[in-house]
């Protein structure tokens, strides 16, 4: 069975926090700081959890509602931390006419998360991406750096145990 999301209980440190309250400190008081705010927590956490979301909001004043909307706008920040293996695959038009659409249904299968989550051990994290420029490999995926291309569902279970 296919769970949407898996939960990461958060886990930050003192010294992450630190961090976090002098880039708050810097940036207080500044019009559009919430952004730049976000932008080095999520350098500091690797994403964005609540915790660290209602941290900056207390911090700079502003509602909450107001730094989760931004975080939830725009797709450069994270609401789940990406796993030891962060595995993409491409949906951009030449994929997705090739087959990626499978591809993602099998991931999800074999995974047992949905697009955005992440195992329960952290191994891996599963997203859905656009044109990642392979189009002549089409259908692609990537697991970290590496790139695998003219796929069919039936070749993504051994591909996945070499990271296991």
């Amino acid at each position: 069975m296919k769970k949407a999301l898996t939960t990461v209980a958060f886990n930050g440190t003192a010294e992450q926090l630190a961090a976090l309250d002098a880039v708050i400190a810097e940036h207080k008081g500044t019009a559009g700081a919430l952004m730049p705010v976000l932008q080095k927590a999520q350098d500091i956490y690797g994403y964005l959890p609540e915790e660290v979301q209602r941290h900056i909001a207390k911090g700079l004043d502003v509602p909450y509602s107001e730094v989760f909307g931004v975080v939830t706008f725009y797709a450069q920040f994270l609401l789940n931390p990406k796993g030891e293996h962060p595995v993409a695959v491409c949906l951009g038009t030449a994929c997705y006419v090739k087959g990626s659409g499978l591809l993602m249904e099998k991931l999800e299968s074999l995974l047992g998360i949905g697009n955005g989550g992440i195992t329960e051990d952290l191994k891996f994290s599963l997203d859905a991406t656009r044109c990642i420029g392979a189009c002549g490999l089409a259908p692609v995926l990537t697991i970290g750096e590496d790139v695998y291309g003219r796929l069919e569902p039936n070749m993504l279970e051994g591909i996945l145990k070499k990271y296991q």
